[in-house]
């Protein structure tokens, strides 16, 4: 019975958002802070689906420096975790074929998010390059998933290096965005724990090379899991402390 009602709520939520959004979007397409309002209205349904989410930013977060936004990429529920902590004047980089979703598509190309076709090598450095020219004309930052696919439970995956030669090549900082593991998830549960959302402090590139690409992802793969683990732990801690 839960299970039914909740996706029935959740379907009305998310159609009167999709509508909304749209409608907001068309408005003003592009403009640098459409992702940010369209990641609030989404997070804003987390407690439908039984999730209590704390988010922890940083105060860069609030600085008008760009910068990169490096988050863990678990499953479909980072729609209405991760977006907590979406920031203004962030846009992010998302896959081509996202494009072509009904409703979902073309409101992330509204919001100003950016395509890349990452089967196509040249289109997707040239892609990167212009990002890189956004990112220090219009004070933008991007949020990227760098694992390039969902780990469903498997930790952080290796990642891939095209944030970091983006990062380094417009000498932004990096900042890690990590959320606690979310796989003990199901519609059928009243309660679904409690999911941390923690930006972490920037990371900087400042002198750093494509030479150094390698280097530093490593590094920030090792910081990153490294703070999963403890985070992943305490929102287990957390979640027994509400269910007792």
């Amino acid at each position: 019975m839960l299970l039914i009602a909740r996706l029935i709520i959740l379907a009305v939520l998310l159609f009167l958002a999709f509508v909304f959004v749209m409608f907001f979007c068309l408005l003003r397409p592009m403009h640098r802070n459409n992702v940010h309002v369209v990641a609030k209205i989404f997070s804003s349904v987390a407690p439908v689906l039984g999730i209590k989410v704390i988010t922890r930013v940083h105060p860069v977060s609030d600085m008008p420096q760009p910068c990169i936004y490096l988050a863990n990429h678990q499953n479909n529920f980072d729609l209405f975790t991760h977006t907590s902590a979406v920031p203004k004047g962030t846009v992010s980089l998302g896959k081509k074929s996202l494009a072509w979703m009904p409703l979902f598509g073309q409101i992330y190309w509204l919001s100003g998010n950016i395509l890349i076709d990452r089967k196509n090598r040249h289109s997707a450095f040239d892609t990167m390059a212009k990002t890189v020219e956004k990112m220090k004309t219009k004070l933008l930052s991007v949020w990227i998933f760098p694992e390039g696919t969902r780990s469903r439970g498997r930790g952080l995956l290796p990642f891939k290096v095209g944030a970091f030669h983006t990062a380094i090549a417009a000498q932004v900082p990096v900042v890690p965005v990590l959320a606690s593991c979310q796989n003990h998830i199901k519609l059928n549960r009243w309660n679904n724990g409690v999911v941390i959302v923690e930006m972490m402090p920037p990371m900087p590139t400042e002198g750093l090379t494509k030479n150094d690409v390698k280097a530093f992802s490593a590094k920030v793969h090792e910081t990153m899991s490294a703070r999963l683990v403890e985070l992943n732990k305490e929102a287990l801690a957390l979640d027994q402390t509400v269910k007792n």
